[in-house]
């Protein structure tokens, strides 16, 4: 629980930016094995060596993620993970441009803030090239035709993949969407959408980057968020 100055009591659903997933306390467990490791081995930088710690944390998140998820990183923040994943996607493809949502927050660095699509992305100037801005498939304030969420969501569908060929499909390197919105709502895609989205991705050889930052690690009720999307796994 947290307490305010006048002994107030609360509950932090959000465990403070969804990171505190234990409590604002942590188990013995945890920290012996945090001060072991700062006897051991304190810090070995990755272009140096690589130790049995940071083998054994990979080897198990390989085991964890399904398909030929395996490549692992381990940066120190979502927005430095986001900035990678941009990166990786450029470099590989070849290719530069990102679309994002409009409904998203993916960071506070230059390219996490820029693919971040709320009002947070004009906190840095909103001026970096290379982004671009999809409509979620819930608008607020129009309507996405069709008279059964199956035909709305197709609608929603084929907007991004208009917008795709617009863009130019070897134009662009990702899709980054959130598995499931964070900070702009809560709120899942409807049925059928991320199975399309991959379709998308697939058919125009563009990279998938499910943002994991806030819904990974157990707290939707799946170990990951994407895995509420039969049959979708993201490139990233």
């Amino acid at each position: 629980y947290l307490f305010d100055d006048k002994g107030h009591k609360f509950l932090d659903w959000t465990s403070q930016a969804v990171c505190s997933n234990v409590g604002y306390d942590l188990p013995d467990t945890v920290i012996d094995a945090t001060m072991k490791q700062m006897k051991e081995l304190p810090f070995v930088y990755g272009g140096l060596g690589i130790v049995e710690v940071r083998a054994r944390l990979s080897k198990l998140c390989g085991e964890l993620l399904p398909a030929d998820l395996q490549g692992m990183v381990f940066p120190s923040s979502g927005s430095e993970a986001n900035e990678a994943a941009i990166m990786c996607a450029r470099r590989y493809t070849g290719k530069f441009k990102v679309i994002n949502w409009y409904r998203s927050y993916h960071g506070g660095t230059t390219n996490a803030q820029q693919a971040t699509g709320d009002f947070r992305r004009w906190f840095g100037g909103d001026h970096v090239p290379g982004f671009v801005k999809a409509s979620n498939p819930y608008p607020l304030f129009w309507d996405l035709k069709g008279d059964t969420e199956e035909e709305r969501t197709q609608m929603a569908l084929n907007m991004l993949e208009e917008q795709v060929l617009n863009e130019g499909p070897d134009t662009i390197a990702l899709i980054q969407f959130e598995s499931v919105v964070g900070g702009g709502g809560v709120i899942m895609p409807p049925k059928g959408y991320m199975q399309g989205v991959r379709a998308i991705c697939d058919k125009y050889e563009i990279l998938l980057h499910c943002d994991e930052v806030m819904v990974g690690f157990g707290r939707t009720g799946r170990l990951f968020g994407f895995q509420h999307y039969d049959g979708v796994v993201p490139t990233l």
